[in-house]
């Protein structure tokens, strides 16, 4: 059975991040766009024009957007631009996920998201780099491959570049949870 095309739009696992706002994936889906092309037949539909999908705190610009879905109703997106990109609030934290990249792909049954041609995804202060970068959802692994081109500074061409900052030193670690009190059990033997 196939379902409305609005159905389709509701991609927003996009977002390459763990822990994304939960709440986000029960608000409304809008999208602009300078034109829109739906083909409920084909269950596809293209956007075109300083695409801004939102859905909750869940951002996307592109120039393109184009969103299919398949028989069993898994979503797929592609959106390109120069950069496409992205930003979420994490859930239960006060950080951000952002992402970019000339092409961001989804694929809604492999719960996989794809960045291709210098990508990049920071989250608070780190930062991660390549010409492609792959999150499965499933499994939480980051994959990223550097460009095969000569792009770069001089002996930096080709290679993934990663920014991880260090744990703040006077953050004070969460305090343990008090013992538990125990008590002398004065029935034991009394049967």
């Amino acid at each position: 059975m196939r379902r409305p095309l609005a159905a389709l739009l509701v991609l927003l696992a996009l977002a390459p991040a763990a822990h994304a706002e939960r709440d986000d994936r029960d608000k409304p889906v809008s999208i602009e766009a300078d034109r829109m092309l739906a083909d409920d037949q084909k269950q596809i539909a293209v956007f075109e024009g300083r695409v801004v999908l939102t859905q909750g705190t869940f951002v996307l610009r592109a120039d393109k957007l184009t969103v299919r879905q398949d028989a069993q109703g898994f979503q797929t997106g592609v959106a390109v631009g120069a950069p496409a990109t992205f930003r979420q609030k994490r859930d239960g934290v006060d950080e951000w996920i952002e992402g970019e990249a000339q092409r961001i792909e989804y694929d809604g049954k492999a719960e996989r998201v794809e960045l291709y041609d210098k990508a990049r995804v920071a989250r608070d202060k780190d930062e991660v780099r390549g010409n492609y970068i792959s999150y499965d959802s499933r499994t939480e692994v980051f994959r990223v491959q550097p460009s095969k081109d000569a792009s770069g500074p001089p002996g930096r061409e080709g290679r993934v570049r990663a920014v991880i900052q260090p744990k703040k030193k006077d953050e004070p670690a969460p305090s343990p949870k008090p013992p538990l009190e125990l008590n002398p059990a004065t029935e034991l033997g009394k049967g």
